[in-house]
């Protein structure tokens, strides 16, 4: 116990209470899975996520109010457009951001999503408007973005190319860095960052309605660029301390001392990122708050696996590779 990295202060032991962290992390997957399974069943497109109009094609329109809505206001409005032929209306109320004192009376920006019609696209504005007239004389439309759905296909099929590419890409970069193994676990503990981000949404899809746009699959991508790179410095000290200490010490004892010695640097980068998210996700635009959301979100569990899953994989892979030879006498 003389050698230099098994006298790094332990903060957090990780590799005595692997288990815990693989189960931990099972646990924070199996409720975003149930609802991404769920989400398949129950929504018209069979999406795992409630996907908003720069996917399927449609129009949203929003309109500021002066006074608060209820769910049950929600549900009466959904039942009137039903009524008024329009398919499938997708309600959220959104919290805006007053900056301008003239604007103060606006308690809440009503956006109501529909499907696209080519023929009669104004037709179906208008019949949304006299609805939230005839409840809310005040309202006015502060905004109308409408995308057509040969258009929206290209870009959900565009998007998820790029988020093929990008994994692709960080795979090969980790095996000409590292080794493949850790590749691998890399390639996991994204997938593992990806899959809980993805299911945070498809709950909140299913519970307020929250669908997905082209700035979260920006947000992914910046969520995987951000959790690999954190990935990255806890394998650099790993192999750093295995070149050294290889022969001095276990395995699972340089996983251990390499995680803590990344600790402080892996938890200072992600606070003082976090903060600015922070003040980005109270006081920034409601146009951004989801985009913000997933980043808050990513970097979270991002710096999580990096400490805990990763890093418990690598060592478990070790265990299974040593268990293996020793069968075989080598």
């Amino acid at each position: 116990m003389s050698y230099s990295v098994l006298n790094t202060k332990k903060v957090i032991d990780v590799i005595k209470y692997r288990w815990i962290w693989l189960t931990l992390s099972l646990i924070l997957l199996l409720p975003g899975l149930f609802a991404m399974f769920w989400s398949i069943k129950v929504y018209p497109t069979h999406t795992p996520l409630l996907v908003g109009i720069d996917f399927t094609g449609g129009t949203i329109i929003q309109y500021s109010v002066n006074e608060e809505v209820s769910v049950d206001e929600i549900g009466k409005i959904r039942t009137k457009l039903l009524e008024k032929d329009i398919e499938n209306p997708v309600i959220q109320v959104l919290k805006p951001v007053n900056t301008d004192p003239n604007q103060s009376t606006i308690k809440n920006i009503l956006s109501i999503r529909t499907q696209f019609s080519e023929t009669g696209q104004n037709e179906s504005i208008d019949k949304v408007s006299e609805i939230i007239s005839a409840d809310y004389p005040d309202a006015h439309i502060v905004q109308v973005n409408s995308v057509g759905p040969l258009l929206g296909k290209q870009l959900f099929i565009n998007s998820m190319i790029a988020v093929g590419l990008a994994l692709l890409a960080i795979v090969m970069y980790l095996t000409l860095r590292f080794h493949l193994e850790f590749a691998l676990v890399a390639f996991l503990a994204l997938f593992h960052d990806v899959i809980f981000v993805i299911g945070v949404f498809s709950i909140l899809g299913l519970m307020y309605g929250v669908h997905i746009d082209s700035l979260f699959v920006t947000a992914i991508l910046t969520v995987l660029g951000f959790s690999v790179h954190d990935t990255i410095v806890v394998f650099d000290r790993i192999r750093e301390n295995l070149k050294f200490y290889s022969k001095k010490a276990t395995y699972d004892d340089i996983v251990n001392a390499s995680v803590n010695q990344t600790l402080a640097r892996s938890i200072n980068t992600s606070l003082t990122t976090l903060i600015t998210l922070g003040a980005l996700y109270f006081f920034g635009g409601v146009t951004t708050k989801d985009f913000v959301l997933v980043m808050i979100l990513g970097i979270i569990i991002g710096t999580y696996s990096s400490i805990f899953f990763a890093s418990t994989l690598v060592a478990l892979w070790n265990d299974i590779v040593e268990a293996k030879r020793l069968k075989a006498g080598v």
